[in-house]
């Protein structure tokens, strides 16, 4: 089963990277896999310095942010206990894991972790549409540089009536952010003709 989840850890000089990661997990959880790709941060880390932090988090603000890049301002973090790393104090539960070994002989590296410590800060908020549709949008802006941006912007459409319906503030913001960013490729791909808006989205009562 693969997880949506956070994941923290610390380059050679001890700057934290942040970075959603989607591991393939038992449902123990207290061994996984993670699946970087060789020009992700998060592998340069872990392989100059095995160890970081898997966080289960509902924050899809930051679940967004760091999809898109560096997270900047960096949120409330503190030491991690067993292992060199840092947790988000904003996140539901986390797992401090150590690397058990990296295979790098295909495209994604895998990387099997161990679970040194886990701990839970707060209840999960819960299933909400809109927080899905978001962590869906965020996967598909990571990968604009290799599917069409027809498609992106036509499941983008979709998502805004389910974010619009369902969502919060938190949601609403994290989707603005990720459909800017969407924008932002297609200027640069050199199509400067607007997205097509959404000519109306249903009210949650309809």
């Amino acid at each position: 089963m693969i997880l949506e989840g956070i994941v923290t850890t610390l380059s050679p000089s001890g700057a934290v990277n942040i970075a959603p990661m989607g591991p393939r997990v038992e449902a123990d959880l207290r061994r996984f896999q993670l699946r970087p790709f060789p020009t992700s941060q998060t592998y340069r880390n872990l392989k100059a310095h095995g160890e970081g932090v898997l966080h289960v988090s509902d924050d899809v603000l930051l679940l967004a942010r760091a999809a898109l890049g560096p997270v900047e301002p960096l949120p409330p973090l503190q030491p991690a206990s067993h292992v060199r790393g840092r947790v988000l104090c904003d996140a539901c539960r986390y797992y401090e894991f150590r690397v058990q070994s990296i295979d790098e002989s295909e495209e994604r590296v895998r990387i099997e972790a161990e679970v040194v410590h886990a701990q839970r800060l707060r209840d999960f908020f819960g299933f909400n549409r809109a927080k899905h549709a978001v962590v869906e949008a965020a996967i598909l802006a990571t990968r604009t540089e290799f599917l069409p941006l027809d498609d992106i912007e036509a499941e983008y459409r979709k998502f805004a009536v389910v974010v619009e319906k369902t969502g919060g503030a938190q949601e609403r913001e994290a989707f603005a952010l990720l459909r800017q960013h969407v924008e932002r490729v297609r200027r640069r791909a050199g199509d400067v003709s607007p997205p097509r808006e959404d000519v109306s989205l249903p009210r949650e009562d309809e």
